[in-house]
């Protein structure tokens, strides 16, 4: 009878300690990511280089081709205007976590301080771990519900 409940028990205490394990990896992707935000709405994408790996692919839908490596995104990033400050929102943050990969998911929401605008956002940022920690190896974000071309 014990081999019975021990055959039972040790797959799923592996399988809480995985879930466990996957928990903590998506309470510091989100951390990573919003303190990455946080920075971002105030003019500076520095937060988002540091957490990238050198082989980043980025996308964004003012981009006709992605960006490809980190010092490519570097060039972009200089080109944003300093622009007028914002604060941001994350809902609906999700992490799916297999093994040394992570995906994030969540929509974000900016709100400009001055001018009042709003723009909505889809994100999708994949993740991997590395000796140095959680790095983003893709970005993708995307405007939510954009007007299309006609």
């Amino acid at each position: 009878m014990l081999k019975i409940i021990l055959a039972l028990m040790v797959p799923l205490l592996f399988a809480a300690a995985a879930r466990g394990k996957d928990s903590d990896a998506a309470s510091v992707i989100i951390g990573l990511e919003r303190a990455a935000l946080d920075r971002s709405d105030k003019g500076d994408s520095g937060g988002f280089l540091e957490i990238s790996a050198s082989d980043i692919t980025y996308f964004d839908p003012f981009l006709e081709q992605p960006i490809r490596g980190l010092e490519a995104l570097r060039e972009y990033c200089r080109t944003f205007p300093s622009g007028e400050p914002a604060s941001g929102e994350m809902e609906n943050a999700k992490v799916q976590v297999a093994g040394d990969v992570a995906v994030l998911t969540f929509n974000y929401t900016t709100r400009l301080q001055k001018s009042g605008r709003v723009n909505r956002w889809n994100t999708t940022e994949v993740y991997r771990h590395t000796k140095d920690g959680w790095r983003i190896i893709h970005t993708h974000w995307s405007l939510l519900k954009p007007a299309l071309a006609q």
